[in-house]
Formats: structure tokens, C-alpha cells, sequence
């Protein structure tokens, strides 16, 4: 499977609202990840689609092939460099050029930030997009204060930094061009090939050991990740992506991501095994996270598409949680716990020390040593985006 094309993404004057679509009526799309559309958990109200008769059955009025299309708004934020202080995520710093993901990902845990923007964690999140436009100038802007200390940036943590949208935008590479000006570390996380595409870019980075590529390899089997990711680049193609990034002398991981208990996670070994043979240097994990309204959005899936499997997929997920389908304590939340954690942990570490891959803890470290301030721009520049303010040395 490849990238969804360009001509699929429509700019939207306005935001789309959000319907909710009963669990029992949902319908698959081609191409999507959600079955329903729920509003989100901050809305006053809850609409719901009308159904139509067909037949002697009732079944979802259809929508419309203009709705169906994945739509992009510009994303008015002011700032870009987002921070936090969770002691189980090992960076301090991210930069997310897009709200929003048309990968489709139904397990992805940044669903539920979409019903801050006014809609659903469903079908919205794959099919309505925000794109920070201005996000390279106000990073360099960021990144030129007097009280800013350089420390690794990830980017495409919360989505895809490489979805279909940034063949179209380049947002993605108008960042990395900053940091590669500042010789700022950077941290990449995605699971596109089309991050070959910023080879030049990221060569240049690594030559001062300034970034490390995380690519994301779910399962190899190719019905279950068309299923699990429907737009995303197939599992072969991700293998051939960090074989073409290690060649080029950067330093690339594995994450294997989410770890589903009963439904990808036979397929560990195999996993760490072909990304040891594309290359990759190190390798890390996290078992599946469900949410606020993941919770509701992955059994859906999972009774639509494995419903003999359901069941017991569910029953696996809790057994990591306290027979809870979700907990978020920062000591647990990543890995889970309970004996069948320890099974995960313990097949990964030696999965990894098999097949000579360091688990991606040991190594993560980038170099903040050769950074360059780029120069503050005054605020009339600022806004007309012309020249920059002189500096006194």
C-alpha cells in the first residue's frame, strides 16, 4: 500500500461538523481506519446521522462524495515548540506540523485530540486536517529567543509529520531546512517512505550526529496492516525506508508500535529480525494505549474486522491494565503490567540481544553542542516577513 495521492486533499473553507454514527449501524470505508463518527466529549450536543430505509433493513443514509474527501484547514497557532515533563517519554521538546492524520491509524493515541479542535476522534481525525502553514518561521523564531536552550526536538510525535498532505505542503522539509541552518538535534518519528525524500537534509544532520529516524513497523502481515493503518506505507516499504536511510549514514530505530496482546504481538521476533536485517540501529516499544475515545473506537474495529477474535484481544488488553482497557500512570502506561507484560518485555529484550540490536534506551542521545542562534527578527518583520534586526555584535 502506498500513500494516498495528493488529489484526494481539498483545502476546506470551514470546519465540517462532527455526526455521530451508532456502533451498530457503522459501515467500513475504503481507505479509513474508523468506522464511526462520534462527536467529541466537549460538545454541548450529540447529532446523529438519520438512517434510510432500504429494503427490509435499516442501514446509514451515504455520505456525500465532498465529505468523503479528506479536507485541510490552516492551523492559526501562534507558537509551535510543544513541551512536557512526562518522565516516560524521552524527549522534552516536539514540533507536530499537522493536527490530524489521513493514515488512518485506528490505534493512534492523538485521536482524542481532535475533539479539542470541535470534532470526532473517528472519521474526522483521518479526513479533516490543519495544517501549520507558518510553522518553519515561527520555529525560527522560537529558536532565536536569548533565554532558549537547545535540546533535541522530535517531530511527527503526535501525527505523521510525512502523511499524504506534506507531499503537497513540504512543512515537514521546511522544518528540518531550519534546523539543519541552526544545526539543531531532531529527533524523526514516522512510518512514510516519503521521508527519503529529505535525504540531502537529514544526511547534512547527521554528519554532526544531529538526528536519529524512528520508523514505525506495526505487523509484516499486509491484510492486518491495511486493516490497522489503511493509508500508511505498506510493511515492506518501511523495511526498504530504513534500509535507505542506514545506507545513507543515519542513524535509524525500529518502534514497534502499538504491541496489540493476541493480535500483532506473535509477531515480535519477526518484527525486530527484518528491521535488524534493513539496518536499523536500535529498537523500542509500546503496547497499545486506548484513550478516552479510543476506547470505544479500536473494539469497533476489532469486532468488524476479527470478531472471533474480539474477545479475546479485549480480554488480553485488560490483563495489561488492571483489567481496565486503559490506565494512564506514567510507570505503566507505555509497557503495562502484570505477567503478561513481563512475557512482552522479556521475548523484546531477547528478540533484540538475538538479532544485535541495542534497545533504543541505551541509545539516544544527539549532539547540542554546535547550534547557532538564528537571528531574532524585529516585529515589523515578523509580520510582513521581509528583513531581520541587525545584530549588536
Amino acid at each position: 500500500m502506498t500513500n494516498a495521492a495528493d488529489s484526494d486533499v481539498t483545502k476546506s473553507p470551514r470546519k465540517e461538523q462532527p455526526v455521530a454514527v451508532p456502533i451498530g449501524l457503522s459501515h467500513l470505508r475504503r481507505g479509513r481506519g474508523a468506522l464511526s463518527n462520534a462527536s467529541g466529549r466537549f460538545e454541548p450536543q450529540v447529532s446523529v446521522a438519520s438512517p434510510v430505509e432500504v429494503g427490509d433493513h435499516w442501514s446509514l443514509e451515504g455520505e456525500s462524495s465532498a465529505s468523503e474527501k479528506t479536507q485541510w484547514l490552516k492551523d492559526a497557532t501562534r507558537s509551535v515548540i510543544t513541551t512536557n515533563t512526562s518522565p516516560d517519554i524521552y524527549f522534552d521538546q516536539s514540533v507536530n506540523p499537522y493536527r490530524g492524520c489521513e493514515h488512518g491509524c485506528i490505534y493512534c493515541f492523538a485521536r482524542p485530540t481532535h475533539t479539542y479542535l470541535g470534532h470526532s476522534a473517528g472519521l474526522d481525525f483521518e479526513r479533516i486536517l490543519y495544517a501549520k502553514e507558518r510553522a518553519a518561521e515561527l520555529l525560527r523564531l522560537e529558536l532565536s529567543k536569548p533565554g532558549y536552550t537547545c535540546q533535541p526536538i522530535a517531530i511527527g510525535v503526535n501525527t505523521d509529520a510525512y502523511q499524504p498532505l506534506e507531499r503537497k505542503l513540504k512543512l515537514t522539509r521546511q522544518l528540518l531546512t531550519v534546523f539543519d541552518e541552526t544545526r539543531h538535534p531532531v529527533f524523526m518519528i514516522t512510518k512514510s517512505s516519503l521521508i527519503e525524500r529529505d535525504i540531502d537534509l537529514l544526511q547534512s544532520l547527521a554528519a554532526d550526529a544531529l538526528v536519529s529516524v524512528s520508523v514505525t513497523l506495526t505487523t509484516l502481515d499486509t491484510t492486518l496492516a491495511r486493516q490497522l493503518e489503511p493509508r500508511a506505507t505498506s510493511p515492506a516499504r518501511r523495511l526498504k525506508t530504513l534500509e535507505t536511510l542506514s545506507k545513507a549514514g543515519i542513524r535509524t530505530r525500529v518502534s514497534v508500535s502499538p504491541i496489540i496482546p493476541a493480535l500483532n504481538e506473535p509477531e515480535i521476533e519477526r518484527i525486530i529480525q527484518a528491521a535488524a536485517d534493513a539496518g536499523a540501529a536500535s529498537a523500542s516499544y509500546i503496547v497499545l494505549r486506548l484513550p478516552h475515545e479510543l476506547a470505544t473506537l479500536f473494539p469497533e474495529w476489532l469486532k468488524a474486522h476479527y470478531p472471533l477474535k474480539a474477545a479475546r484481544v479485549l480480554n488480553a488488553i485488560k490483563s495489561l491494565r488492571r483489567d481496565k482497557l486503559y490506565q494512564s500512570d506514567f510507570s505503566n502506561r507505555m509497557s503495562g503490567e502484570g505477567p503478561r507484560a513481563d512475557i512482552i518485555r522479556r521475548r523484546f529484550e531477547a528478540a533484540c540481544k538475538r538479532f544485535g540490536m541495542p534497545l533504543d534506551k541505551t541509545d539516544r542521545k544527539l549532539n547540542t553542542n554546535v547550534f547557532v542562534r538564528p537571528a531574532r527578527p524585529d516585529s515589523t518583520a515578523t509580520n510582513a516577513g521581509t528583513s531581520h534586526q541587525l545584530s549588536l555584535f
